[in-house]
């Protein structure tokens, strides 16, 4: 018997980071001695959205969704006795993605590697922050520069990393479709491409092109997100061949990595999600026309906060298990020719091109901004309805919700939770790190970045030196802010009073009663304190209750509890926070305190987010009025509650 020749297995990687980097580097460590093959780091939200981590707007973010990394020290400490030179490493950075590069890239010298051998992935879509994900800083131009400025930079210097991953994986969590997934993907894929055509010579730029790699979402219903990544390809290259011009086929190849769906995870039956996971991979892996670089699976239990090491590799043995026991990999593509498939690919093309051509008609990407975050709080409004009309099977969810508790929660509830004391600790070493580094070289390096930014030239290597003379990450993103300014990415939701009535009839004669007994509309407050930047369920709330004829105040994200006290003033009748990145409890109660010192504790306060029994039993004895988690999805529920609570008020006040 002859051997088969078998394809290379795709790079096997796990999302991590958490606490500090000391306590990060040891998962890594661990999980390549387990048979990781790549690594794939989550930063904190501070360090994405370019905080240090004492600034206010820090406060409670500090290790919770990824590992903060202020300085060089910190990334030193990540990759200590990790090899850079022989390792293929993914971070999921976007706004200060030169900056985190800048430090990997100081690290690696510090190693003595040869820089031209690195090899890894920076996300660095700004584009999709703007629409889903919230950790950006500047507006939409200069981001863009800024991709082009890390892309040019690579070609050059570190030519095997991947300057940028175009990043649909957050516009399926933010409810796309598949075809607006595929053509705001690849819109943005474009518009990076237009950036960088002037900045390299004619015959440098199909190689160029070939550096760009992207990042995908895999949900549940497998056929279609199979077929959606055979339309990515053929996409792709005809985009690369008509537009551009590239004729090398090899740098027209689609090249991505995935993270299947945790939009779809249940915190109801989670031992589910196990199942979820591995049929969302197959979409990813069984077609080798279409099959991933690199795959990273969610733990099965990320509906309920941070996995634990042990989920982490249950999830990696996933992969293994599919990659080296099955024969998948000593086959062609298995649906070449398969008419079905076809068929569907080509529907999901047609679609795909007339949203593209769309897109174009406003100017591009960056112009179709608002467009498209309005199209996606659409789709999903109304992928939630199909869950609650039942259209939509959710296993667990909305049928079949009768079950035995899971054994697998053990008495840890299921989850890992960060030593609160992490944060004083990682404070308390950024000091440290100031009061020891040099003042003059910090204030030269800063001088030197902020005249690069002022310029026009590119930041790479400012970036590089001040990386090297100590600077922070808040500095380095303090000099961005004052040379292009902040921005406020639009909400998606409009205030217009909305004509979406079907279902709603009761809640509205409920919402204009309580509203003549107040003797105005009643008026809901929806805030996002701190820096978690995935506003999904807060549009949601804010586009099911104006469609309830409720009178919505709501302006995105990243606010301070200070600032949603502020508003609340204006004649808020409840005030509703959504918090999903584990920061509930110290944001809830500075909020708390401040409605008590300003007279505003009869408001009643709501609060939504991943948020543990405990941690409800917590904020409920801080005052908050209700508590509700990814299981409460029936959102009319949630309207009647707020009303109900908003009556009592009236009734007193009567």
């Amino acid at each position: 018997m002859t051997d088969v020749q078998k394809d290379r297995p795709w790079l096997i990687r796990t999302y991590a980071g958490h606490s500090t980097a000391k306590a990060s580097n040891a998962l890594y460590r661990s999980n390549l001695a387990r048979g990781q093959t790549g690594l794939s780091v989550a930063f904190d939200l501070p360090t994405q959205t370019g905080y240090d981590s004492d600034h206010i707007l820090a406060r409670g973010e500090v290790g919770k969704v990824g590992v903060p990394v202020c300085h060089l020290g910190d990334m030193r400490t990540l990759f200590d006795e990790i090899p850079l030179e022989q390792m293929n490493t993914s971070m999921t950075i976007n706004a200060t993605a030169p900056w985190l590069l800048a430090l990997y890239i100081a690290v690696a010298e510090e190693q003595g590697a040869d820089v031209t051998k690195l090899q890894g992935t920076v996300q660095n879509d700004l584009i999709k922050e703007y629409l889903s994900r919230g950790t950006y800083i500047c507006p939409p131009k200069p981001s863009l520069k800024m991709i082009g400025d890390v892309a040019e930079y690579c070609y050059t210097n570190v030519p095997k990393w991947n300057p940028m991953n175009v990043c649909s994986y957050h516009l399926q969590e933010a409810g796309a479709t598949p075809e607006q997934e595929l053509a705001f993907a690849l819109a943005t894929g474009i518009a990076v491409l237009d950036e960088l055509k002037p900045r390299v010579a004619d015959e440098d730029f199909p190689a160029l092109c070939g550096r760009i790699s992207f990042f995908v979402n895999a949900g549940i219903r497998f056929v279609t997100e199979m077929c959606k990544m055979r339309a990515f390809v053929d996409l792709w290259d005809e985009i690369l061949m008509e537009r551009y011009g590239v004729e090398d086929p090899k740098f027209r190849r689609f090249r991505y990595g995935v993270q299947v769906n945790s939009l779809g995870l249940t915190e109801q039956q989670p031992e589910n999600n196990v199942y979820r996971i591995l049929i969302e991979m197959l979409a990813v892996t069984l077609s080798k026309k279409a099959r991933a670089r690199a795959v990273q699976l969610p733990a099965w239990n990320e509906a309920l906060g941070l996995p634990r090491p042990w989920d982490q590799q249950w999830s990696m043995r996933m992969q293994q298990i599919l990659a080296y026991e099955t024969d998948l990999l000593e086959y062609g593509d298995l649906f070449d020719g398969n008419p079905v498939v076809d068929a569907k690919v080509e529907a999901l093309k047609d679609g795909a091109r007339a949203e593209l051509a769309n897109i174009d008609s406003m100017g591009g990407a960056i112009g179709a901004i608002d467009h498209m975050k309005s199209r996606l709080v659409d789709a999903n409004a109304e992928r939630l309805n199909r869950i609650e009309r039942e259209e939509t099977i959710v296993v667990g969810v909305n049928k079949w919700t009768e079950g035995e508790p899971s054994p697998l929660m053990g008495e840890d509830g299921g989850i890992m939770v960060v030593d609160p004391a992490v944060e004083q600790e990682q404070i308390d070493r950024l000091n440290a790190w100031r009061a020891e580094r040099d003042e003059a070289a910090v204030k030269a390096a800063l001088e030197a970045l902020r005249t690069a930014a002022n310029d026009g030239r590119n930041v790479m290597p400012a970036s590089i030196a001040a990386a090297k003379a100590g600077v922070t990450t808040g500095e380095w993103a303090s000099q961005m802010r004052a040379v292009h300014g902040e921005y406020r990415g639009p909400t998606g939701v409009s205030k217009a009073v909305s004509n979406k009535t079907e279902g709603l009839e009761d809640i509205r004669e409920a919402v204009d009663a309580v509203s003549d007994r107040l003797g105005r509309r009643l008026r809901f407050l929806v805030g996002k304190p701190g820096l978690d930047g995935h506003s999904n369920g807060a549009e949601q709330i804010a586009f099911r209750a104006r469609d309830c004829g409720m009178e919505i105040d709501y302006e995105g994200i990243r606010l301070t509890p200070e600032q949603i006290v502020e508003a609340a003033k204006n004649g808020a009748h409840v005030v509703g926070l959504s918090i999903l990145s584990g920061s509930h409890i110290p944001l809830v109660e500075d909020l708390m305190d401040r409605m008590r010192e300003e007279g505003l504790s009869h408001i009643p306060v709501v609060v939504g987010g991943i948020i543990p029994d405990e941690d409800a039993k917590r904020l409920k004895a801080m005052g908050v009025a209700k508590v509700y988690t990814p299981k409460d999805f029936a959102l009319n529920t949630i309207m009647r509650d707020i009303v109900t609570l908003v009556d009592a008020e009236a009734v007193a006040a009567e």
